[in-house]
């Protein structure tokens, strides 16, 4: 199932994409007789997905009710999650790219709900600020159910589903300052989409296909099976000290190929550039950066 966010006729709303259509959630409410909160937040919170899969079948055959995707702008479908937890030096072959040493333990920073933007929206970037911009293509979960000291083998019931995430980085900054957390927190620098798909459409999230594209140059061709901590890892280490919540975000790293370590010469962000994340069977998410 895929849980969209979206903007129709300049009203905001969310809804349920099947194939091309998406049937917005009021639509749904009248359809299957029951009712569901104003937010995706909410909707995650008070465990309303079980009551849309035993109806699922009626939605289907609901389908032209909607509206057609392409009629609809998508907006990031998380806008204010309790937290945004971002791995680094998660993937084998970015270690080696980088030269350095496989963590024995999850390697963590934050981004705040600011950094969020919307799937297919220009990112603004503040020149007099950083001009050294990377991309960072990389699978993040939705947490659905809190849970704190999560056991390994019942951490996938606590996913709620997956989106594309690009963890956008001001490499001057994060250089400077010796640690990560400034130079990925500017506003904007976590496009993310361009929806959530529900954990039961994807058996298992550490065999996906990861591209990232830069004016249609291929910069990332990787699998998630590269990832080092696997996510029922993530969840069980960084749960032993940290309560995670409904709607959290958790960003699982990216694979080789991210601009600064380009060789023979980085290649960074310029001016108009325009990123595309593809992750299999997830879907897409678009960004023209703008230095500004």
């Amino acid at each position: 199932m895929k849980i969209a966010r979206f903007l129709y006729d300049g009203i905001e709303s969310y809804g349920f994409v099947i194939q091309n259509r998406v049937l917005e959630a009021d639509l749904v409410s009248r359809l299957l007789g029951i009712e569901l909160p104003e937010t995706i937040e909410e909707f995650i919170k008070e465990n309303h997905l079980p009551q849309i899969r035993d109806q699922y079948t009626l939605l289907e055959r609901s389908m032209e009710k909607g509206i057609e995707i392409s009629h609809v702008q998508l907006l990031a479908p998380l806008k204010n999650p309790p937290k945004i937890v971002c791995l680094g030096c998660n993937y084998f072959d970015h270690v080696e790219e980088i030269g350095g040493t496989i963590p024995q333990e999850p390697v963590i920073f934050m981004k705040p709900r600011t950094s969020i933007a919307d799937p297919f929206e220009d990112i603004e970037v503040p020149s007099d600020y950083t001009k050294q911009v990377d991309y960072e293509g990389e699978l993040a979960i939705v947490i659905g159910t809190k849970g704190k000291r999560i056991p390994k083998e019942e951490a996938m019931n606590y996913v709620f589903g997956y989106l594309v995430f690009n963890d956008v980085t001001a490499r001057d900054i994060q250089r400077r300052d010796g640690q990560w957390t400034r130079g990925k927190s500017l506003d904007k620098f976590a496009p993310i989409g361009p929806w959530i798909v529900t954990s039961d459409e994807i058996q298992n999230p550490h065999e996906l296909r990861i591209i990232t594209k830069v004016n249609d140059e291929v910069r990332q061709d990787s699998s998630t099976l590269k990832m080092i901590f696997k996510i029922p890892d993530i969840i069980h280490i960084l749960s032993k000290g940290m309560t995670f919540e409904p709607g959290d975000i958790i960003a699982t790293g990216t694979p080789a190929g991210v601009g600064y370590f380009w060789r023979p010469k980085p290649k960074l962000l310029k001016h108009g550039d325009v990123v595309e994340i593809f992750i299999e069977r997830i879907g897409k998410i678009r960004n023209k950066f703008l230095f500004v």
